[in-house]
């Protein structure tokens, strides 16, 4: 029961009922990327007529975090590429690392020497500036 409750009250845990309802209706399947998140446009492509171009959306497959968006998808979400990443040929080149969600608020968050949450320990100042006290 509580499954059920939070699947119609929610919109962060999946898709609600209505975009559930609005994705059955009109939308159709363009692909999937690697992190199974699921991307629709409007049937056909055709084009909405309060916006101006065709309406695009992802389900995704848990919690709804838009940073687990591959810059391929982003790039067609966003309408700055027409063709969908599953319709092209497209390689990474070996200086390209695979992509990575947001991690910020998570054990896995870069964590920059000296910070408090790294360990605290910061390099010893090595005398290149003087520093500014009131009334000087």
């Amino acid at each position: 029961m509580k499954n059920f409750l939070l699947y119609i009250f929610t919109w962060w845990n999946k898709q609600t009922v209505g975009t559930m309802w609005w994705t059955k209706r009109f939308g159709e399947l363009v692909g999937e990327d690697e992190f199974g998140n699921r991307y629709y446009r409007t049937k056909g492509g055709k084009i909405d007529p309060t916006l101006g171009f065709e309406r695009r959306w992802v389900i995704y497959p848990g919690y709804a975090e838009a940073s687990t968006i591959p810059p391929g998808w982003w790039g067609w979400m966003h309408h700055r590429v027409d063709t969908p990443p599953v319709d092209e040929t497209y390689t990474a080149r070996s200086w390209q690392k695979p992509h990575r969600r947001n991690m910020t608020g998570t054990p896995g968050a870069y964590r920059p020497k000296g910070s408090v949450l790294a360990g605290g320990l910061r390099p010893r100042v090595t005398g290149d500036y003087k520093a500014w006290t009131p009334g000087e």
